[in-house]
C-alpha cells in the first residue's frame, strides 16, 4: 500500500519543519506544507491528499471556515486539527465541521502519528489532555452508545428494544437524550456525531 498522503498547513515554520520530517520517518507522504488557509485549499483541491493536518488559527481562512473548504474542495480529505489551544469549545466546533483528529500541540509527536493513523483507519481521535469532562458529547452512557452503536448498524428502534430487552419507547428517550448531549438535532446526526468522536465503531 502506497504511503498516505498528508497535507501540512502552518505558519510556524519550526514547528512545521519538525512535523514534516518526522512524519516522513513514519510512513507519510508530505504534501506542502503552507503557510496559510488560502495555499491549503488550493494544494488540497490540486492534490487530493488523504489527510490534511491544518493549524486552527493562521492566516485566513483558518478554523473552522478552512475545515469546510478543505472538504469542499477534495471531499475524502480527512482533516486533522492542529492546536495549541485546549478549549472545549473548539474542539467541539471542529468535530462538527467535520474534522477527525484534534490534536494539541504539546503532545509528543507520536501521538499525532497515532491520531493520523486512527483517521486512517476511520477512527476520530481527540488529545488525552483535553479536558473530557467539559466536552458534554463525551457524557453519554452505557445504554446510549448501546442505543446508538445498534442504530449505526440500521437496525429500527423496535430490534433495538428486543435486543436490549426495553421497549421501544425507552430505545426512543435514550436516543432523545444522546442527541442532547451531542448537539443532534437527527438519530442520523447523533449518530454521525458519535462515529466522529469515536464513541461508537
Amino acid at each position: 500500500m502506497a504511503d498516505p498522503t498528508c497535507l501540512i498547513a502552518d505558519d510556524h515554520p519550526a514547528l512545521t519543519s519538525a512535523v514534516s520530517g518526522y512524519l516522513a520517518e513514519h510512513g507519510f507522504k508530505i504534501v506542502g506544507p503552507v503557510p496559510d488557509g488560502r495555499r491549503a485549499v488550493t494544494l488540497a483541491a490540486q492534490v487530493k491528499p488523504d489527510l490534511a493536518l491544518i493549524d486552527f488559527r493562521m492566516p485566513g481562512p483558518s478554523g473552522v471556515e478552512l475545515i469546510t473548504r478543505i472538504r469542499e474542495a477534495s471531499p475524502a480529505t480527512l482533516v486533522a486539527v492542529y492546536t495549541a489551544d485546549a478549549d472545549e469549545t473548539i474542539a467541539r466546533e471542529v468535530l462538527d465541521a467535520g474534522a477527525v483528529a484534534l490534536v494539541l500541540k504539546e503532545a509528543p509527536l507520536a501521538d499525532l502519528v497515532r491520531a493520523l493513523e486512527a483517521a486512517l483507519a476511520g477512527r476520530s481521535y481527540l488529545d488525552p489532555a483535553l479536558p473530557r469532562n467539559d466536552v458534554p458529547s463525551l457524557k453519554l452512557t452505557p445504554r446510549e452508545l448501546e442505543v446508538l452503536g445498534l442504530l449505526a448498524e440500521g437496525l429500527p428502534h423496535e430490534e433495538i428494544g428486543h435486543r436490549l430487552g426495553i421497549s421501544s419507547e425507552t430505545v426512543r428517550t435514550h436516543l432523545r437524550k444522546a442527541s442532547d448531549r451531542l448537539g443532534a438535532t437527527t438519530r442520523t446526526q447523533a449518530v454521525a456525531t458519535a462515529l466522529r468522536l469515536g464513541l461508537i465503531a
